[in-house]
Order: structure tokens, then C-alpha cells, then sequence
């Protein structure tokens, strides 16, 4: 992840729920906030309610993945939040990416001259 920096302290990740805006999926929930910075910053958050934590970090390592390969294509100075829904089942990597590219475009994040050049 070459131009995002990741969210880490807890009031950020609380303006964000705060003060964003917010879109749910099947497997994820997006908040995006504008911030002053140059750069994107990203959070991944998954509740213990979703498994122990070998099933939580690989929840975490798929979003992750497929954020990386919608990078280029999003709009700079972006607060970016994503959280993992309950399911009985663990979510496919190309779910995931599915719903995520869903998510950007239905929140107006994804740059649609970058993605269609």
C-alpha cells in the first residue's frame, strides 16, 4: 500500500464513525470521512463476534488485499473504515472484492477516469 498510511489510535477510528458516511454490504460496512492530509488512511476492524482470531486476521488479510487493488483508483484524502459483518460462513476473496468495489462506487470514492483509462 504505497500512498495509504493505516488508522491506529481510537479516536479516529471514532470520528470516523461519528462524522463519515457509511455503506452496508453483505460482509463489510464502509465509512469514509474527508481528511486534511494528502494521503488515504485505512482501518480494518473485525469483532471478536466474528470468530477467534485465526478466522479474524484472515478476514483482515482479504480486505486488506483487496483494498491494495483498488488503491490507484481512489479519490486522495480519504478517511477509510472497514468493518466486518457477522456471518456464518467465512466470506471468499472474491466476495469480498466484489462487495468492496460495490461499497466505493455506491459511496462516489472510486476515481471512474482512472478506472476507465
Amino acid at each position: 500500500m504505497k500512498k495509504t498510511v493505516p488508522l491506529k489510535k481510537n479516536y479516529e477510528f471514532v470520528r470516523i464513525y461519528k462524522k463519515g458516511r457509511f455503506y452496508a454490504g453483505r460482509f463489510i460496512v464502509l465509512y469514509i470521512l474527508k481528511n486534511n492530509h494528502r494521503i488515504n488512511r485505512l482501518g480494518i476492524t473485525v469483532n471478536r463476534k466474528v470468530g477467534k482470531s485465526v478466522r479474524r486476521n484472515r478476514i483482515k488479510r482479504i480486505i486488506k488485499e483487496s483494498y491494495r487493488l483498488y488503491e490507484d483508483f481512489l479519490k486522495d484524502n480519504l478517511d477509510i473504515v472497514f468493518v466486518a459483518r457477522i456471518s456464518e460462513k467465512l466470506p471468499e476473496y472474491s466476495e469480498i472484492s466484489r462487495e468492496m468495489k460495490f461499497l466505493l462506487k455506491k459511496l462516489e470514492v472510486l476515481d471512474m477516469e482512472k478506472w476507465n483509462a
